[in-house]
């Protein structure tokens, strides 16, 4: 199949958005409640439209249709998507801290072909030639494979809250460039 990866553009948010809630609801339900997953769409999970003014957020085509976005970031902010509280676009300092590993999602009809890889690849020559020595990323679950076989390795899980009566498990992971 061919693929086009480009960089995402203000225009692709609708399109983004249903990639990302197609991805959670169809890769994660082994793993989360769908309770959760929806929980996690109105925060953890979604688009951030900081990666894409910054130009490090990606998305990949096939015959014209987005099946699969993700990016990277030379912010603090983790995680989370523009709704999230804890925010923090401050610029991170390449010598002395890691970049962040963002919001990949697939459509699931296109999970396993290899569009991870290709995201995964783009963003990490992109920091290294920012100058980045280290990538940091929140993987949920059914991402962690993905990151694993890309030479991250995880940290102890942590419980997100999502709401006062509901968390969900993340992974913090790490790889040195």
């Amino acid at each position: 199949m061919d693929y086009i990866l480009r960089t995402a553009k203000d225009e692709d948010i609708p399109a983004l958005r249903e990639i990302i809630e197609a991805s959670a609801r169809g890769l994660s339900t082994q793993f989360y409640s769908s309770k959760q997953i929806e929980l996690a769409l109105q925060g953890a999970l979604g688009v951030d439209s900081q990666l894409i003014e910054d130009r490090t957020y990606f998305c990949i085509e096939v015959k014209g249709e987005i099946v699969a976005c993700g990016g990277w970031s030379y912010r603090s902010t983790l995680f989370g998507s523009d709704s999230e509280q804890s925010r923090n676009a401050t610029e991170l300092d390449p010598n002395t801290q890691a970049a962040k590993v963002r919001a990949f999602f697939v459509k699931p009809n296109y999970a396993r072909k290899g569009l991870g890889t290709l995201l995964m690849e783009k963003c990490e020559a992109e920091a290294i030639h920012k100058g980045y020595r280290k990538l940091e990323l929140m993987a949920t679950l059914p991402g962690v494979k993905l990151y694993e076989q890309h030479g991250f390795s995880g940290q102890e899980t942590v419980e997100y809250s999502l709401s006062d009566d509901m968390t969900i498990t993340f992974v913090p992971m790490a790889k040195l460039l």
